[in-house]
């Protein structure tokens, strides 16, 4: 198993159409972040830091567990300003540019830790892929990551990188948390993902 992979949850997102944090949702007796932390812990990944916003940042900690924890000062500026902060985090704490990294979205909850170890098995940037639809987590490798770090943080990253696909067998890989309606459908499928 691959290990020592860093990896970094993206969980800055306003949540404007969901009505109430995305990284705070209910799944079992965890959330959205903290069943993102868990998982890929579990694959793996070391270290795992979370980027949020300031308003979250506490509630996030708190669910968060054995996680770093930072804030995006501009969440607004778009995702590829989180990744840029998160990648930063991970250089001041490793002293030098990851070699590669996940980026997985607090909001795409259909992957499970297998799927993650599976990912970092990719020597090029690659997202996992189900059915020939793709989804998150993302693994970024160099070039890309320094690609990224050079952008303009409101280039969203789809200019930027062009992954390669990771099949995967994940059957909620598509599942993504962004309305009342889309709770639903988490509420749904939540034990076939605490499975995995």
């Amino acid at each position: 198993m691959a290990r020592g992979c860093p990896a970094l949850v993206l969980a800055a997102g306003a949540s404007k159409r969901l009505g109430h944090p995305k990284a705070l949702v209910e799944v079992g007796t965890t959330t959205l972040v903290g069943l993102a932390v868990r998982r890929l812990l579990a694959a793996g990944c070391e270290p795992v830091v979370v980027v949020t916003r300031q308003s979250l940042q506490f509630d996030v900690m708190t669910q968060a567990l054995n996680a770093t924890v930072i804030v995006n000062p501009d969440p607004e500026a778009g995702r590829t300003g989180s990744v840029q902060r998160g990648l930063l985090a991970l250089m001041g704490d490793k002293g030098r540019t990851p070699r590669k990294v996940i980026i997985a979205p607090v909001d795409r909850p259909g992957w499970s830790t297998e799927h993650a170890v599976q990912l970092m098995q990719h020597e090029v940037t690659a997202n996992l892929s189900c059915g020939g639809k793709k989804g998150h987590p993302l693994l970024l490798h160099d070039p890309d990551i320094e690609r990224i770090l050079a952008a303009n943080p409101t280039t969203p990253l789809r200019d930027l990188i062009r992954p390669q696909a990771c099949d995967v067998n994940a059957p909620h890989l598509s599942l993504n948390i962004d309305t009342p309606h889309d709770l639903e459908m988490l509420a749904a499928v939540q034990h076939a993902l605490l499975d995995g």
